[in-house]
């Protein structure tokens, strides 16, 4: 059973907006808005107009660049 981590344990909000998940990335905003305009970032949860980045997602989908940069 997977243990699910409350904004309490880490300390950080369970869903971002595009300028904290790109902070989180060390790029600029207009970046992330480029590569999910062309479904190259990290997946996206729409929440009626406002667009959010899951935290956990947004790790697992750096772990899957990482593991996709040393394959190369």
């Amino acid at each position: 059973m997977q243990q699910e981590v409350s904004q309490q344990d880490t300390g950080q909000p369970l869903l971002l907006t595009i300028p904290q998940a790109a902070k989180s990335l060390g790029i600029s905003r207009s970046m992330l808005y480029a590569m999910l305009a062309k479904n190259e970032g990290p997946p996206t949860i729409r929440l009626g107009r406002s667009v959010r980045v899951s935290a956990a997602s947004l790790r697992r989908w750096v772990e899957e660049q990482e593991s996709e940069q040393s394959l190369k």
